[in-house]
């Protein structure tokens, strides 16, 4: 055949194939779909009251979640449960009839996205969560049965994001929240059967075996779910290779971070015993060198890999003060938090995980709290907010629509006083919070 000829069939064929793509869902829409759109949807959405009206929001200083220079006299119009415009007030026409609010020395920014919230019989909890500015969580491991109560108790919850039970080996740490699984088909079987029911993400836990793990990452995957695991006594980079997308807990990494004789004895210590540890982690990361060769490697790793770490700090943290006086926990605590502030500057993804209940934030703030550690390890403000919204987005596979204020977006909006770029506990001065386009007051439920 002549080159000629080879060259108009190739021609041909790449018409036909653009003229043939389908259209994308949204196409239709005066507010466009930002990307393609994920499969990956909130257990509670049907449940989830959407807005009707137009709201102006104006005068603001917008951050809009994707580490960008803050806006000032910014204004958002929110039209039913999407946003239709966003810039700068004197550049947008107000819409007749919005509902105008006044903005002015206020921080507009994308609703708060948790990657490690634990219900733990606290039905009420997630609706406080979403007076504080989170509009959506993830639970890590827990049936999502457990949601029945807070579902169905008359508050209104922020985004749902379940995983259900965490995947586990026999005897499980949290015989309650786990799934034993103990082979590769029982793990192709458990992530279909999770899947089907709404399962946003599959967490797999420490007992649980490498090659069983590669099982549950190549079913999920095949299924379109991310894969985050507490691993402690399974080595990081063992895992990572396996296909986890995520890790939960900078605890995670700590035998990772030993050296074989050392990373073995710890293993069989805990899987002796799973309480050992509570202790033990602490006593592990008060020997561990962050800035040592081996900690590099391994952050060089999880940059190139690009694995996303939820630290969960908070839970971690230990300070010395009266009362307390535990130089163990309080120095392996720093060093947690020097690795996390090093994770970050070495391009790894962070995410913000509150895990819920912490021993130094009140009932409701433990995501603040997570934030504020994630500024004292050396995150910069800006990279906390990214972390506490966009990054999330990313990790949980819903950046197609949430995570930052941009047109097309869903209206999950969260309004505070101060400035949290120049102090980051601003992001505690909560004025208003909108879930789907629609206004939720703090405190009046």
């Amino acid at each position: 055949m002549s080159n000629y000829l080879i060259k108009w069939k190739w021609v041909i064929f790449l018409f036909w194939c653009a003229c043939s793509q389908p259209e994308e869902e949204g196409s239709h829409s005066d507010l466009p779909t930002v990307s393609t759109p994920s499969g990956i949807l909130a257990i509670n959405q049907k449940e989830i009251p959407e807005g009707s009206q137009t709201v102006a929001i104006v005068g603001a200083t917008i951050i809009d979640g994707n580490g960008g220079k803050p806006l000032t006299d910014g204004c958002v119009i929110v039209r039913g449960n999407k946003i239709q415009n966003v810039g700068k007030t004197s550049d947008i026409t107000i819409p007749e009839g919005a509902e105008l609010v006044d903005a002015n020395g206020l921080t507009l920014l994308p609703g708060f996205i948790d990657s490690h919230f634990h219900l733990d019989g606290h039905d009420s909890l997630p609706h406080k969560f979403l007076t504080n500015g989170v509009t959506s969580v993830r639970d890590p491991g827990a049936w999502i049965e457990a949601y029945k109560g807070a579902r169905e108790a008359g508050y209104t919850l922020p985004r749902l994001f379940l995983t259900g039970p965490h995947l586990d080996m026999y005897p499980p740490a949290y015989p309650h929240d786990a799934l034993i699984v103990r082979d590769k088909e029982e793990a192709e079987l458990t992530v279909n059967r999770l899947a089907d029911q709404g399962a946003t993400a599959i967490k797999v836990y420490f007992r649980l075996p490498v090659g069983t793990i590669q099982a549950v990452c190549k079913t999920a995957h095949q299924r379109g779910l991310p894969v985050t695991a507490h691993l402690e006594i399974t080595n990081a980079r063992d895992a990572i290779y396996a296909g986890v997308d995520g890790i939960e807990h900078v605890t995670s990494f700590g035998t990772a971070l030993l050296s074989p004789v050392e990373e073995e004895k710890y293993r069989q210590k805990v899987l002796a015993d799973n309480n050992a540890r509570r202790p033990g982690r602490y006593e592990m990361w008060r020997n561990i060198d962050v800035n040592g060769k081996k900690a590099d490697s391994l952050l060089h790793f999880l940059a190139i890999q690009k694995t996303f770490l939820s630290p969960t700090l908070a839970v971690f943290e230990y300070r010395l003060e009266a009362g307390k006086a535990d130089s163990v926990r309080s120095v392996g605590f720093e060093k947690m938090l020097a690795f996390v502030g090093k994770s970050k500057k070495a391009g790894v993804p962070v995410v913000v995980g509150s895990h819920s209940i912490v021993p130094y934030a009140a009932m409701g703030w433990a995501f603040h709290r997570e934030m504020e550690l994630l500024a004292e390890s050396g995150m910069s403000n800006e990279e906390v907010i990214v972390a506490a919204t966009m990054e999330n987005a990313r990790f949980f596979k819903i950046d197609d629509r949430l995570g930052s204020v941009e047109k097309g977006k869903l209206a999950d909006l969260v309004l505070v006083s101060g400035n949290p770029v120049a102090d980051i506990t601003n992001l505690r001065n909560i004025e208003k919070v909108m879930l789907n386009g629609v206004w939720i007051q703090p405190g009046t439920e």
